[in-house]
């Protein structure tokens, strides 16, 4: 919902670790596998109840996901960085709720199956609006910098992270936020599916 307002924000605070990270030559692609493995690392804390670990590599995973785009701003972007980037952090989405499953699955498996559901409604919506949006030429004008056509919503990146982090520190009250998330994620694919039908027509 606040994702264009926060990214000049977030491109001043990475532009120097991400020309460091450009001038010894590691790529954006290395980042977002890095980050990705990171977002591993937080599911296994969390089926452990390692709650303050999965914080910090939610954390890390997040900060890789931004620095990767800003390196890939400094050697060109790349079309399969930008399928990397997108197709990593959607299964890293789903992953979160699958750990808070494993830990607890009395409490959490539904409302963590309902949260990735919802999840597949927000993310299928975002791809299959970006894909004819790609077709007939269009660009997001508040995401001039992404490798796709960017369609907000309610329930975006950094929500999904506020979310994320909401949980580890409150692990019991898992089940209540995953079943509010999971009806603001609702309302999002809504959305996307009335500005598809609309816009597409």
């Amino acid at each position: 919902m606040i994702d264009a307002r926060l990214q000049p924000i977030q491109r001043a605070a990475l532009r120097p670790p991400a020309q460091m990270l450009a001038a010894r030559g590691i790529s954006a692609d290395t980042i977002s596998i890095a980050g990705f493995a990171m977002g591993l690392l937080a599911v296994g804390a969390l089926a452990l109840g390692w709650f303050g670990v999965a914080l910090l590599l939610i954390a890390a995973n997040r900060i890789m996901d931004g620095l990767d785009g800003a390196v890939a701003r400094i050697h060109g972007p790349t079309d399969r960085g930008a399928f990397l980037d997108i197709a990593l952090d959607f299964v890293f989405y789903a992953l979160v709720p699958l750990g808070f499953a494993i830990h607890d699955p009395a409490a959490n498996a539904l409302p963590a199956a309902v949260l990735i559901a919802a999840f597949v409604g927000t993310g299928s919506s975002f791809l299959a609006f970006a894909a004819i949006a790609a077709k007939r030429g269009r660009t997001a004008a508040d995401f001039p910098a992404k490798g796709l056509y960017y369609l907000g919503g309610l329930t975006e990146g950094f929500e999904t992270i506020v979310l994320f982090l909401a949980m580890c520190l409150f692990p019991a009250s898992f089940p209540t936020l995953a079943w509010i998330f999971a009806a603001a994620c609702g309302v999002t694919t809504i959305l996307r599916w009335h500005s598809g039908w609309t816009a597409f027509r």
